[in-house]
């Protein structure tokens, strides 16, 4: 018996020996810690998220990014009506569509910067109100009362309604003979004198402000009904304990806990807009208003009215570059303003 355990104790040692040798022989210092190994589970599901994304970044690659950069090459060809079958023949401008663009002596230069004012007017104007609006009937429909519901189904109509639809409607409501504008303001009313023109000259404007305004602010609508709800009641029961009134409260702390989404949202109001092509498009047609004018529709008419594909794509340029930079300084200063508040 004795004999036979000793044979199985060499036997293990054995064994043990062999495994030792055939393992890897590592070193390890005084400041190395000992590898984990990461299961392959663990990878694939980080992966996972990364594979589900690649379809939209590759549809995102083929709707916007190649286009854009066709448009860049396009800015720098002297691209007419001339070269449309081939237009990969077109003689090389290089930066002279850019230099016709910004001689803000010349007629081409000088109608793209007034179309510039005008976007930009229309923007501060159309933004403004949709702000306002939207989170003033956020603001309303906080409390609880009967019909809360109703209401804000009713406020969302515009924005679930077909851009095309609504716009077109409008465009038949702002008929100076038959249509329901002037039928309130003239007839009904009686505010103004006679029956404006809506879609043609100065009043062309107010007329596609009023459009812009109707379709976004719901939305702000939207957002801000979402962001109320992130605001703990308790605040507002403790500031009306201290004496505080209902304009104090939206100052000190509705506002000031809606900022994060108030940044966010200004943002996107003002890239719509300032981008905006189907309303005006809609309302106007081809030859918009020049008080109207906004600069989506000139590239549009420099583009396919006036067949000067080059000059249209070197305005579409200068127009993603002025964006970029006003949205890169916005951010820069809104960052700095939210470290500014909480330090």
């Amino acid at each position: 018996m004795t004999a036979l355990t000793t044979a199985h104790d060499e036997h293990d040692k054995h064994d043990k020996h062999d495994e030792a040798v055939a393992a890897p022989v590592r070193k390890e210092g005084p400041g190395t810690r000992p590898r984990a190994r990461r299961p392959r589970g663990r990878l694939r599901r980080l992966a996972l998220p990364y594979f589900l994304l690649l379809p939209a970044l590759l549809l995102e690659l083929l709707v916007h990014l190649i286009p854009m950069a066709v448009g860049i090459f396009m800015s720098f060809k002297e691209l007419t009506q001339f070269y449309i079958r081939d237009w990969g023949a077109a003689p090389w401008a290089g930066l002279d569509n850019y230099s016709l663009s910004v001689d803000f002596d010349a007629p081409v230069g000088e109608a793209l910067l007034h179309s510039f004012f005008v976007t930009c007017a229309f923007t501060v104007v159309s933004v403004s109100l949709c702000w306002l609006i939207g989170t003033a009937a956020a603001l309303f429909l906080q409390d609880h009362f009967r019909g809360r519901g109703l209401l804000r189904a009713l406020f969302l109509t515009p924005y679930a309604l077909p851009v095309y639809a609504a716009v077109i409607t409008w465009a038949f409501m702002f008929q100076r003979d038959n249509g329901l504008v002037n039928h309130v303001l003239h007839d009904q009313l009686g505010i103004t004198d006679g029956r404006p023109f809506w879609l043609i000259g100065d009043n062309s404007f107010f007329a596609l402000a009023t459009v812009s305004v109707w379709k976004h602010w719901p939305f702000v609508f939207l957002i801000v009904t979402a962001g109320l709800q992130n605001i703990p009641k308790e605040l507002y029961e403790a500031a009306a304990i201290d004496g505080a009134g209902m304009w104090q409260q939206i100052r000190r702390i509705t506002l000031p806990s809606l900022r994060p989404v108030n940044q966010v949202l200004v943002l996107v109001l003002f890239l719509w807009t300032f981008n905006d092509f189907n309303t005006p498009y809609l309302l106007f047609g081809d030859a918009a208003p020049e008080s109207a004018d906004l600069i989506s529709i000139h590239i549009y008419q420099s583009s396919f009215v006036t067949w000067n594909f080059g000059t249209g794509a070197a305005m579409s340029v200068l127009l993603l570059l002025f964006l970029l930079v006003v949205t890169a300084a916005y951010l820069l200063l809104t960052s700095r303003g939210r470290r500014a508040v909480d330090g």
